[in-house]
């Protein structure tokens, strides 16, 4: 039995042509960056959130710039991790749209190639070359839209995280003095 539902997909690429193979594997690997964001938030951040405290907490010292610093450097280095992947999310986002740019170019230069050498049903032939050169303009809009909206709700994340942490060291000093 065939794999029907590759069917599409096979028909996607056939259409877009081999930068869209590109493109797909641009998304897939944004997308599994955005997978990896999610699970090291739920089960390796805040874990380690607490244990910053709890070792924040522990400390005699609380009020001495020393202490001060220290817990700056803790926090930084925390939320440090957790920004770490922004950057390669950022370039793969920019890169999207310049693959369907690549993918349109190269597509007209197909038409344009055909329709030389073809004299016969010119204006279909132009039609279809068309539709399979902004495939993967469209498609690597889309990737860079639905990638960009997940880099702005993850830079809100992690700067509404930065503002938790140091409440919650602020707050744990204070219980401990109290």
């Amino acid at each position: 039995m065939p794999m029907l539902w590759l069917d599409p997909l096979a028909w996607l690429v056939e259409a877009g042509g081999p930068v869209l193979v590109v493109i797909i594997g641009v998304a897939v690997l944004l997308f599994s960056l955005g997978l990896e964001r999610w699970w090291f938030f739920r089960f390796h951040y805040r874990p380690a959130r607490h244990a910053l405290v709890a070792r924040w907490v522990a400390r005699e010292d609380h009020v001495s710039w020393s202490a001060l610093t220290l817990r700056e450097i803790w926090a930084r280095e925390l939320i440090t991790r957790l920004r770490a992947p922004l950057p390669w999310l950022k370039l793969l986002v920019v890169i999207c749209p310049l693959f369907g740019l690549l993918g349109t170019v190269t597509g007209m230069i197909t038409v344009f190639d055909s329709l030389s050498v073809s004299e016969v049903n010119q204006a279909r032939a132009m039609a279809d070359g068309v539709a399979r050169a902004t495939l993967p303009t469209l498609s690597g809009m889309a990737v860079s839209v639905v990638g960009l909206l997940f880099i702005a709700r993850l830079e809100h994340i992690i700067r509404r995280e930065d503002q938790r942490l140091h409440d919650r060291l602020a707050r744990a000093a204070e219980d401990a003095h109290a």
